[in-house]
């Protein structure tokens, strides 16, 4: 009886957390059920606050377990999905390529990732629904890998509905998330420092009280 909870982290190496960002109508929810499900729908449902989906990869013979959260882009929906920032591992930022205006908010969703996000949270570009005639694209694939570029991350153009770059968008941020947690992992240094000297990264009571203001 006592086995389960023993094994219970057994089933993956890492775990780690996704978000996915930008305007309302660009393909997120899409996009992770295509990932996660294998499955495209064409009615549009809004979501509501927040969402997330599992899905367990194999990456360099390891089990990572990738839990993928799914945010409103609706501004009246902004204040819920900012909590989820802080504990994201990496961050999807989603624009739709027949939409000029979705592309041009990832700068604002960008100033929203370095007001709310850890600093060293892990980016990636993402050009939705590439699979539309080119008489409907209004973003260039040359303009989407520019701005990536500008600020040193990945790009992708996926289509939810063709499948094309879905896994290999999931599959390159965990890839470098997972090096990340693995060159943090060799610092037992840090952890050491960490566990002999609690009080060094504690604040006194009479302090935190201080400065919280009652």
């Amino acid at each position: 009886m006592a086995a389960p909870p023993a094994r219970a982290r057994a089933d993956y190496d890492y775990l780690i957390k996704l978000l996915l960002i930008g305007d309302s109508g660009v393909g997120k929810s899409c996009l992770l059920l295509r990932f996660s499900d294998g499955s495209f729908t064409t009615s549009f449902i809004t979501t509501i606050g927040i969402d997330f989906k599992i899905r367990t990869i194999e990456l360099d013979g390891k089990r990572i377990k990738l839990q993928i959260w799914d945010t409103a882009g609706q501004e009246r929906f902004r204040t819920i999905t900012t909590a989820y920032y802080r504990g994201a591992m990496g961050i999807l930022l989603v624009y739709d390529v027949t939409d000029e205006s979705s592309f041009n908010n990832i700068r604002n969703w960008i100033r929203n990732i370095e007001q709310h996000a850890s600093d060293n949270v892990n980016k990636i570009l993402v050009g939705n629904k590439a699979d539309m005639d080119e008489s409907k694209r209004a973003v260039p694939t040359a303009k989407g890998q520019a701005l990536a570029d500008e600020y040193g991350i990945k790009f992708f153009e996926t289509s939810a509905k063709t499948n094309l770059n879905v896994e290999q968008v999931f599959f390159s941020i965990a890839r470098d998330i997972k090096q990340r947690l693995a060159e943090t992992d060799s610092k037992p240094e840090d952890k050491a420092i960490k566990i002999n000297k609690p009080d060094a990264t504690e604040t006194p009571v009479g302090q935190k009280s201080a400065c919280c203001g009652s």
